[in-house]
């Protein structure tokens, strides 16, 4: 995403973009963090390397700073300025968004754990330094929506972002790994037709930009909670969904001019889901590329039969699911 699209978009807060971006450079580290590790003799050294907390603490500091004043001096410079105030934004588009606040912070504080590993520093420390990295990002934004008239500091986005640190933190300090994940999956929904600007041109858009195509998951995987002597497959998990749909506005629904249909009544709804799921990381093979590959990809939701409640429509069952 250019910094051009990210100025000229101007459908949702800064909030919503700058959380995208901090998500796609957590993931895109994901992809990365493998080849890092494996030109290492392990990931965790036995004593702190100070070149490379170093190298980490001048990174962060300087992202961080880049992304506070390049958002401060480009983006709400264009709006007028207030004192310190709070927005309740907590019925907009159905929570999808605060979802993606969660999302975004979990995995942003997952990345930060494992580079804090990488730097040797002792355990504790690195997954609380490490896992709150996403939220600092993200409390920084809300901190300048505050100040702007047209925003606000928002509470339930800043319990979302608690949220994602929480799991990641949490579950590393009680059981060293991760257990619960959130995934993500999409599947186009057909709504940006009538609301382009706000839901997305193309696909790489739309990817980001529709809550209607997006469902957000809580998968566990079963086998860490059972003996290390079972023979429960450690790849499979059982995940929890959540997705909704017929939004083409925050709030009430509403169209483009000019778009390519007009807008016709769609009813506003939630749908829940209780699916299987695989956990593509603990698929170990001998290949280390396709190793890699599974590791990178494991935010994704696996497709799968899956229970669906509707709150409107009650149950329906999928053969796949997306």
């Amino acid at each position: 995403m250019s910094l051009y699209f990210l100025i000229k978009v101007r459908e949702k807060p800064a909030k919503f973009w700058c959380s995208r971006i901090i998500l796609i450079v957590g993931l895109v580290s994901t992809v990365l963090l493998p080849s890092v590790q494996a030109q290492n003799d392990t990931l965790k050294p036995s004593k702190l390397r100070t070149k490379r907390l170093a190298l980490v603490a001048g990174s962060g500091v300087a992202l961080y700073s880049g992304v506070m004043i390049g958002l401060n001096s480009l983006w709400y410079k264009d709006y007028p300025r207030s004192a310190f105030h709070l927005f309740n934004d907590n019925k907009e588009w159905l929570q999808m968004d605060k979802i993606g606040h969660a999302t975004t912070a979990y995995y942003v504080g997952k990345i930060g754990i494992e580079v804090f590993d990488w730097t040797g520093m002792k355990s504790t420390p690195a997954i609380i330094l490490g896992g709150s990295i996403g939220l600092l990002f993200l409390s920084g934004v809300e901190v300048l929506d505050g100040y702007s008239t047209q925003w606000g500091f928002s509470c339930g986005d800043m319990l979302a972002n608690v949220a994602g640190a929480g799991l990641v933190i949490g579950q590393q300090l009680i059981w060293k790994e991760q257990r619960i994940g959130i995934k993500f999956s999409y599947y186009p929904s057909g709504y940006p037709q009538y609301r382009p600007s706000a839901l997305g041109k193309n696909f790489s858009e739309q990817v980001l930009k529709d809550y209607n195509a997006q469902s957000y998951w809580l998968s566990c995987n079963i086998a860490d909670f059972c003996r290390s002597e079972s023979r429960f497959p450690k790849w499979l998990n059982v995940a929890i969904g959540y997705g909704a749909n017929g939004m083409t506005g925050a709030l009430v629904n509403s169209s483009d001019l000019g778009a390519p249909i007009p807008l016709v009544p769609f009813e506003r709804s939630r749908q829940y889901y209780l699916a299987l799921d695989v956990e593509l990381a603990k698929l170990k093979t001998k290949n280390p590329i396709l190793n890699t590959v599974f590791k990178s990809i494991g935010f994704i939701k696996f497709p799968s039969p899956a229970l669906e409640y509707h709150e409107r429509n009650g149950f329906k069952w999928h053969w796949i699911h997306f």
